[in-house]
This record gives structure tokens, C-alpha cells and sequence, in this order.
């Protein structure tokens, strides 16, 4: 009875509105977001292990407030890079700044990753996993709580605040994943395959869900995946990567493709009342992103050479606006 009342009292805290906070009341980060901040720049990265060279030659900058995708062969390196960036791990040559922070323990400040899996704790509820980047950062429990209760709600998961990891579906327990993740406060996010272990259906309704909740919570981003499409709808660029080891063979600008807003989802929009289902549809079946895909596709296919991993063509066409103009690649 005891452990009852406790889960209970946990499933909203005592000061939670209740009423949905609209998203303009949210913690946001988006005056950490600034142009003239200097982003993610990677130079000269290289990383072995052992007689094994994971990356070599890695050149990349990633706009602050922008998002990047990866995409790449299994094994080329794209897990490792995103660990050097938040500074869990050290390149053996190259330099490397997030936000100015060279260091290690100064790009892990800046830093928040969400891995494939949702690593939830199984004997916490929703909300006290999703509180547990503030209480690493000292917070009480009932602080940490009203801070992510908006988050929730935002989310639509106020209502299962209170249950376990258990009782939720694989695409609950991503959001609450991601929810932990945005909840940290940091101004960078690298994520590593957020989607991969989940089926078709549910990997594209949170691939709607997570491109209008960057819109309302901006953040850097750096996206690791091997789905070219969830790269395209998700990143203003991708990057390409070679396999083993891994080099950026060639980047693309995603044009903007303005298909009106949406309803639907955590973030609703005014207008014409489409839903996100039909804005992604549409997107896809734009001829500016199949050309754009198929592109990428083809790029993807040649970096798959092991044995003469493609290098960086300065003549190569980049996409502006769906149109492929010769432009160098950064």
C-alpha cells in the first residue's frame, strides 16, 4: 500500500499545471543558439583502435542551431565520431571544438546523447527517468519534477508519468528517451540511431514528432543513421561517410520544403490544417527530394568500397534548393 501512494504522489508533482503548458512557456534553449556561436568544427580527425583505423582525415562543421545527419556503412566510424565530439573519447590526431570547448570535460558540458536504445531505468517511472539529468546536476526531486512536468505534457505523456518503463510501447519509451535527453539543458545533441529498433510505422511517427519538436526546442544536432530518407526529413545537411575508414566523401544541403503547417503531434500549427501524415507524404513524393535522395543513395553506394574509399571531389555537386550546383564540399 505504501509503494502505491508513493507512485501515485509521483505522478504529478504538486505544483504541475493542470492544464498543458503551450509550448512558448517551455524550458527552451534557444537563447543558447546563437549565429555567432562557432558550432561543431572537426578538423584532421583521425581514431584507431589498435591495428584497426576507425576514422581518418574527418572534416566537418556543423552550424550552431543547425542539424547534420550521418549516413554511412555499418562500421564506418559514425559512433565513433559522435563519441569524440561529447568527449567520451579523444582523437589521436586532429582538432576538434563544440562551442568554443576544445577539451574533453568541456565538450561533454555541451554535449547530450541519446543512444538506439532507451536505456530507461526499469524500476523508475516515466517521470523519475526523465528527471534524472537534473538530479545529476543536483536538483531535488520536487524541482526536477516541475521542471520536466511541461515536458510531459508537451509530449503527451503526463498521463503515464507514473507508470514503469515496462507498461510503455517501444515509441513511448523513445520519447521519453528523448524527453531525458532535451531535458539535460545542453545546447548540442548527438543522436545515434534514435530509431533503429523500431518497426516502419512507429519509426516514421517520430520521425514527424522529433522534427517539430526541434522546431519549437532548438538545439545543434548531430544525427547518426542509416535510413537516407529519416537524414533528409530530419537535417538541413547530410554527410556522407566511407567505409572503414570512415571519411566524409560528400556532403548535401536538404532545400527547405515548405509544405504548409501541420496538426497533429506534440507542436500544433494554424492554417491549412494538414496533418503531419500527409506533410510527410507529400515531402516524399516532392521530385526535388527523390532527386535529393536518390543522389545521396548513389554517393552512399560507391562509399561502400573498402578497399579505395571515395575522396573528397571538390568539383562534386552540392544540392541548393533541390538543383545540384559545383561547389566544393566543406
Amino acid at each position: 500500500m505504501v509503494g502505491r501512494r508513493r507512485r501515485t504522489a509521483e505522478a504529478r508533482p504538486s505544483s504541475a499545471p493542470s492544464d498543458p503548458v503551450p509550448p512558448s512557456d517551455l524550458v527552451s534553449l534557444s537563447d543558447l543558439v546563437s549565429p555567432s556561436d562557432p558550432g561543431i568544427e572537426l578538423a584532421g580527425i583521425r581514431r584507431g583502435f589498435g591495428d584497426t583505423l576507425a576514422v581518418a582525415d574527418v572534416d566537418l562543421r556543423v552550424e550552431p542551431g543547425s542539424r547534420l545527419g550521418i549516413v554511412g556503412p555499418s562500421g564506418c566510424g559514425k559512433s565513433t565520431l559522435l563519441s569524440i565530439v561529447c568527449g567520451l573519447d579523444e582523437p589521436d590526431a586532429g582538432r576538434i571544438s563544440v562551442l568554443g570547448a576544445t577539451t574533453a570535460p568541456g565538450r561533454l558540458a555541451h554535449c547530450a546523447w541519446m543512444p538506439q536504445q532507451d536505456l530507461l531505468l526499469p524500476w523508475r517511472s516515466v517521470l523519475a527517468n526523465a528527471r534524472i539529468p537534473l538530479e545529476n546536476q543536483g536538483r531535488g526531486r520536487e524541482e526536477a519534477s516541475r521542471e520536466v512536468w511541461p515536458l510531459l505534457e508537451r509530449f503527451g505523456l503526463a498521463d503515464f508519468a507514473g507508470h514503469r518503463p515496462a507498461a510503455l510501447s517501444g515509441g513511448m519509451r523513445q520519447r521519453v528517451s528523448f524527453l531525458r535527453t532535451l531535458a539535460a539543458g545542453k545546447p548540442v545533441l548527438l543522436l545515434d540511431e534514435p530509431f533503429g529498433a523500431l518497426d516502419a510505422i512507429t519509426r516514421a511517427d517520430l520521425q514527424d514528432w522529433l522534427r517539430s519538436t526541434l522546431v519549437g526546442e532548438p538545439r545543434t544536432v548531430l544525427l547518426v543513421t542509416h535510413d537516407v530518407e529519416e537524414a533528409l526529413l530530419l537535417c538541413d545537411r547530410v554527410a556522407v561517410m566511407s567505409a572503414r575508414p570512415g571519411r566524409i566523401v560528400s556532403t548535401f544541403d536538404v532545400p527547405t520544403f515548405d509544405s504548409g503547417p501541420t496538426v497533429g503531434g506534440p507542436a500544433v500549427g494554424a492554417g491549412n490544417g494538414r496533418t503531419a501524415g500527409s506533410v510527410r507524404r507529400a515531402r516524399l513524393a516532392d521530385p526535388r527530394f527523390i532527386a535529393l535522395r536518390d543522389a545521396v543513395l548513389a554517393s552512399l553506394e560507391r562509399a561502400r568500397e573498402p578497399e579505395a574509399p571515395e575522396a573528397p571531389d571538390q568539383d562534386a555537386p552540392r544540392f541548393r534548393g533541390g538543383v545540384a550546383t559545383p561547389e566544393s564540399v566543406r
